[in-house]
């Protein structure tokens, strides 16, 4: 498969941000992931029997880049830089990166054996970078069918997984002519960790740097359908109706800790961090809209409280002989509701690597059938333990295709 890029530009907002807008502070909270990127991948099929003709496809990416910019007005950060000192974004108007290319094979044939390892050909960017310049970046990559798959990469800094889906429900939206439906973004420059406290920053960036380890990492993707995932949750003891995302992590956390004993020959301590949605658990009227971190703790009890629980992580991560496991859940972000005018997509997924610096980590994502898939990052002696547990295979399948998981999906 051969991804050709045939052109690149700046995608700038259709209106001017206004200059009291132009300085963006980051939050603390902000710059605590360890990767700058979550990329995501949002594939379409051209949905016409008659076959694609070219001024289709032509229309559609007119669309997608003419609603984009129209976007970008909204969530205006996504148009600036990001400033050297990491603590701000310049929001310029420079515009977000954009990429058109033309992939020399047709969609199914990609889907029926997808290979995330060169699926990165379908993103716009280094997804790590040795610096992050555009906060915003997209391609927009036309199969010989006229399917489409969207590869986004936006920076952490600027939007979570819960503000990603807002701006893709917005992007669709616009591009639908549905205006009436989109819930503009509400960027509040309060913050529960200002990024001005350089002492809580430095010590975050030690904490995450002894939990997610480095090293020669590869990626993994595991699926539990509906039916796994009863099963699963049938043999849950000490908690009443757990949530598939509860129920596929302690699975994974469990088949995880036995194969870090295999490979050592021990079992050691090992600790298991979830990303939440505070939006939802803030106690607070905060809605899905709202963009930034809040104030909830202030003062001085902040920073103690603080410094007190990231030197405690910390030092526990550090130790030798402690395992880690770091989850973070897209399951119901709405990434499947994103119809930019001829459907909803037939797949969303992350991306696969080999030889990745960051391990240990979990991203999971909602199927179009109430499953769930998981994209596993470790060391490559342990996945290869993993993903040859039987109990796991029991559950879940190694790499199946999309079209396999839902047969109604009609895809040429």
């Amino acid at each position: 498969m051969e991804v050709q890029i045939i052109s690149k530009q700046n995608v700038r907002p259709s209106s001017p941000t206004p200059p009291h807008l132009r300085n963006f502070k980051l939050s603390l909270l902000d710059q605590l992931i360890p990767v700058p990127y979550a990329p995501i991948l949002l594939y379409y099929p051209m949905n016409d029997s008659s076959g694609a003709s070219n001024l289709d496809v032509l229309k559609r990416l007119q669309v997608l880049k003419k609603s984009l910019s129209e976007t970008l007005t909204h969530f205006y950060p996504l148009a600036g830089k990001i400033k050297d000192d990491q603590l701000s974004i310049d929001c310029d108007d420079e515009g977000a990166c954009y990429v058109e290319a033309q992939v020399n094979c047709h969609l199914s044939e990609f889907l029926r054996q997808p290979d995330l390892l060169v699926a990165h050909q379908f993103f716009p960017c280094e997804l790590l970078p040795k610096a992050v310049t555009h906060v915003a970046n997209f391609q927009v990559n036309v199969f010989e069918c006229g399917g489409v798959a969207i590869g986004i990469c936006i920076s952490h800094l600027a939007l979570d997984g819960a503000a990603l889906s807002t701006f893709l429900k917005a992007w669709s939206a616009i591009a639908k002519g549905s205006k009436e439906a989109i819930i503009y973004p509400e960027f509040i420059p309060t913050s529960l960790f200002p990024a001005n406290d350089l002492w809580l920053r430095d010590s975050a960036v030690v904490m995450f740097g002894s939990l997610f380890k480095k090293g020669n990492g590869i990626t993994k993707r595991f699926v539990f359908d509906a039916s796994a995932i009863s099963s699963l949750r049938a043999r849950a003891v000490g908690v009443e109706c757990p949530t598939r995302v509860e129920v596929v992590s302690s699975f994974l956390w469990k088949c995880f800790m036995a194969a870090s004993e295999e490979w050592r020959g021990c079992r050691r301590p090992s600790i298991l961090t979830h990303l939440v949605n505070l939006r939802r658990k803030n106690g607070t009227e905060v809605g899905r809209e709202f963009h930034g971190k809040f104030p909830v703790i202030k003062g001085d009890k902040r920073n103690s409280m603080a410094e007190q629980t990231l030197r405690e992580i910390g030092e526990f991560g550090s130790r030798d002989g402690v395992d880690f496991l770091g989850f973070s859940s897209w399951c119901r972000l709405g990434f499947y509701d994103a119809d930019f005018g001829w459907g909803k997509p037939v797949w969303i997924s992350s991306l696969a690597t080999s030889g990745s610096p960051t391990m240990n980590l979990v991203i999971l994502a909602d199927t179009r059938c109430d499953g769930v898939e998981a994209f596993v990052s470790l060391n490559e002696k342990e996945m290869a333990i993993l993903e040859g547990n039987p109990e796991l295979l029991r559950f879940a399948s190694l790499n199946p295709s999309p079209l396999d998981i839902d047969k109604s999906v009609q895809c040429t």
